[in-house]
């Protein structure tokens, strides 16, 4: 059994054959956690999980961090009392597109942060050019659990992270990247703290680099994970599957 960690399979490129592409990932032996991004997608998500027997997650991406208020929360916490609903996210900031100013993303992080304590819930982050800023924030914040997903930053980083007790999680960015560092960021992560994920249907690995992305193919990750880390592929897929059961408390 493996498990993608973090997959979006509310997004319309799945509406002509969502059935069929969990069924590919189900007789693969790999299992799903597709993610909301708002609360539209969140809705949407935790609709699939039910339909599927699927988990998700629900939050409030920083591209939407404008619409985040406390009516928007509270409707997230009542979608979150569904047993699919496994965390809150996906949820953090994103200093690289800047879709929404820095105070407005750290307004609606913070925010989330604040319901998370309430429902006890590990939490999946997303940051992109914003790690001094997120592990400052995180690290003010007692008793937290989750992932980095999509981690793309250096070994210091990851160590930072790591040392605050989150995951680090990695996709197929890591299959096509050039960068040294990412690669030894990833090399570096022990292997009992390494989530895998496809951020699908973007970010597809080779040979499907270019077109759509979907859980299957969370394989050639595990792959890459096992030739970069010179262990057998039966190991990351044992460990990175349990690491995943045991932060998300699934059965």
């Amino acid at each position: 059994m493996l498990i993608d960690t973090h997959a979006h399979l509310d997004d319309p490129q799945f509406d002509h054959d969502r059935e069929l592409v969990i069924k590919r990932a189900r007789d693969a032996s790999i299992e799903i956690i597709t993610i909301g991004t708002n609360l539209q997608t969140s809705t949407r998500a935790l609709e699939i999980s039910q339909k599927y027997d699927l988990h998700c997650a629900v939050g409030i991406h920083p591209h939407d961090s404008a619409r985040c208020d406390e009516k928007i929360l509270t409707e997230i916490e009542q979608l979150a009392v569904y047993p699919e609903v496994v965390a809150i996210g996906e949820f953090g900031l994103d200093y690289f597109k800047n879709y929404e100013p820095h105070d407005v993303q750290k307004r609606a992080f913070e925010m989330q942060l604040e319901l998370v304590k309430k429902l006890n819930k590990p939490i999946v982050i997303h940051q992109r050019a914003a790690e001094e800023e997120i592990f400052q924030t995180l690290s003010q914040h007692s008793g937290l659990r989750g992932v980095i997903h999509s981690f793309t930053s250096t070994w210091e980083w990851a160590r930072k992270f790591l040392d605050l007790g989150f995951y680090i999680s990695v996709n197929g960015i890591v299959t096509f990247a050039k960068d040294a560092a990412l690669r030894e960021a990833l090399e570096k992560t022990p292997l009992n703290r390494l989530l895998l994920e496809t951020d699908c249907p973007y970010l597809a690995p080779p040979p499907h680099r270019g077109k759509r992305n979907e859980p299957l193919y969370v394989q050639y990750v595990a792959a890459f994970v096992a030739h970069l880390k010179n262990l057998p592929s039966t190991e990351v897929v044992r460990t990175t599957t349990e690491n995943a059961k045991r932060l998300f408390d699934l059965r």
